[in-house]
């Protein structure tokens, strides 16, 4: 007889629990399945409409951009007239703003930090508002030509350079402004975000398109006296903030700066070992070579050779030792032929030279030798020649004759070496006296002249121009400093005067007269007056070259006269009856 109620069911089934009986619970089970399923059947469809109206969405306005972008004559606009296409797109950009979700809240920022130095003059703070609008009166025409009015982006650069020197901090309110200008043009982050101080670096890190300031723009300084910060910095900050920090222990204490470096180069990233390689160049010491001469085994080439080009700037290092041992063996006094230079160039590139940096194998067109002897003459010492050479100076070595025909190859390497090591004497006699006939020859004469004082630099790019002209002058103005010296500026004007009269072509000179913008010196302004004038066309003259050089002119006037104020507004000395620009929004 079965145990339990008379029903012959277990006792604990024959008690109906708060849930019902097993099978209504199992039905209960299959029934919050059903739905379950169903639920999720329907969120999924849900889901995937909602996908599907997002890519026909994105399509439709994909179609209206490229409509746009393309213009109604290379393409057939949406509803066939661009009328219809700019309708769609009202349309369609209401639609789209209607049908935005709410952002999810996050945490409230903190509060950006501090910038003590002083704010702008009224009128600086206008004009930098101006020139970020970038509202020129007078600028370029519906055909795309430019008129006589200034080019305000271009005087951007100097007007944030002066500010910087002057200390100011930047308006708050143009903070976004200037972000979005240096992330357009390169050329202006360092100044901009040096302008723009601290609190650009806190903006920067709410908005993707500034990450190029937490990137490379705004510095962070070691804190004098906090190792533990800066170890703190150095172990978990941005990349940036990295450079940056070693940058400044580099100036405070060059070698605790290198011990920085050395206690984590073995797990740096190959392109960070050659960034914070770059950073040694900057007080550049024998302290350094050590641990230069443990990267040239760096498993990266760039690295490799990176370190070789800042042990051979080091004149007393053991690389350059031994690549002037070598150069000696190669660049000889000529036994043969009387006074002059004999040259044998190196037959092969060895495992200990391609340790110290040298690269075996030659450019396209450059013979292995010749290419071989380069390298090792632009790593040696300078200061090897003259002992080599019967202690002749720089410039009685120039003059000496090669035999062979090596003549252009070792002055080529010269050249480099004279850069790499910004030796002046050395510039000063390769890049020769200005007034002598120009001819392409080795070295570049742009970066010799770079590695003259700044003075010197000037007067011989005056001589240049007086003599040359200025077909190729462009890159030597350019190495001249801003704003350039009085006789430079009235050689190039002279220049551009001479080039006017002869019936030059007025846009072949476009370049130079953009540089003359920016570097001119204001004080000489009212000299360019007359130049300003229409002259009278000439038989034979290109059709409308005397209204565009006259056009030129003005711009460049009107240019110089408005920096002219820009720099008075950041003296806050604002002068009467000067050059004013619109407001902003007025």
């Amino acid at each position: 007889m079965a145990v339990g109620t008379e029903t012959g069911r277990h006792p604990r089934e024959a008690q109906p629990s708060n849930g019902g009986t097993r099978e209504e619970q199992n039905d209960r089970g299959r029934v919050e399945d059903r739905e379950d399923r169903e639920n999720r059947e329907e969120r999924d469809k849900r889901e995937e409409w909602e996908k599907r109206g997002k890519r026909e969405e994105q399509e439709d306005w994909g179609e209206l951009v490229a409509a746009a972008l393309l213009g109604a004559e290379r393409r057939r606009p949406p509803g066939g007239s661009v009328t219809a296409l700019l309708d769609a797109a009202a349309t369609e950009t209401v639609r789209r703003r209607a049908g935005a979700r709410c952002a999810v809240p996050g945490q409230r920022p903190g509060h950006a930090p501090a910038d003590g130095r002083p704010p702008l003059p009224g009128a600086a703070e206008r004009r930098l508002a101006a020139l970020l609008a970038d509202r020129a009166p007078g600028g370029a025409s519906a055909t795309g030509r430019r008129g006589a009015g200034p080019d305000l982006g271009e005087l951007l650069p100097q007007w944030l350079t002066e500010a910087n020197a002057r200390g100011y901090r930047a308006p708050t309110a143009l903070l976004p402004a200037l972000l979005d200008a240096a992330r357009a043009r390169t050329d202006l982050r360092a100044e901009t975000l040096a302008f723009a101080g601290p609190r650009a670096l806190w903006l920067a890190r709410y908005n993707a398109d500034w990450k190029f300031a937490l990137r490379d723009g705004v510095r962070r300084q070691a804190p004098d006296g906090r190792p533990d910060e800066s170890e703190k910095v150095w172990q978990e900050g941005l990349f940036a903030e990295r450079v940056a920090l070693l940058t400044a222990v580099r100036r405070r204490d060059p070698d605790g700066a290198t011990a920085l470096l050395a206690s984590t180069w073995q797990t740096e990233r190959a392109e960070d070992r050659l960034m914070f390689l770059d950073s040694l160049r900057e007080g550049l010491r024998l302290s350094d070579e050590p641990f230069l001469e443990r990267a040239l085994a760096d498993r990266s080439r760039t690295v490799r050779a990176t370190a070789a080009e800042l042990l051979a700037a080091l004149p007393g290092s053991a690389l350059a030792a031994r690549m002037a041992d070598r150069a000696r063996g190669c660049v000889t006094p000529d036994r043969t032929g009387g006074s002059g230079i004999a040259v044998t160039a190196p037959s092969t590139c060895d495992a200990d030279m391609q340790r110290d940096g040298m690269v075996p194998k030659p450019p396209s067109g450059r013979g292995e030798r010749a290419w071989w002897l380069g390298q090792l003459v632009e790593a040696a010492p300078l200061e090897v020649w003259a002992e080599q050479l019967g202690g002749a100076t720089p410039a009685e070595i120039v003059a000496l004759p090669v035999a062979d025909g090596w003549r252009d190859d070792l002055h080529a390497a010269w050249c480099g070496a004279a850069v790499r090591q910004r030796n002046a004497p050395w510039a000063r006699a390769l890049i020769g006296e200005p007034t002598e006939p120009f001819a392409e020859g080795p070295g570049d004469p742009a970066k010799l002249l770079s590695v003259l004082p700044e003075e010197e630099r000037g007067a011989w790019a005056a001589r240049f121009v007086a003599a040359h002209g200025l077909s190729e002058a462009f890159r030597m103005l350019g190495m001249c400093g801003v704003p350039w010296p009085l006789p430079l500026g009235r050689a190039v004007v002279d220049a551009l005067e001479i080039a006017r009269d002869a019936g030059s072509y007025p846009w072949s000179f476009s370049g130079v007269m953009g540089l003359a913008e920016r570097c001119l010196d204001p004080s000489d302004t009212e000299r360019l007056a007359p130049l300003a004038a229409v002259p009278d066309e000439r038989e034979g003259e290109s059709p409308g070259a005397g209204v565009y050089w006259a056009e030129s002119f003005q711009r460049l006037l009107a240019t110089l006269r408005l920096r002219s104020v820009m720099l008075a507004e950041l003296r806050n000395e604002v002068p009467e009856g000067g050059p004013e620009l619109p407001a902003p929004n007025g």
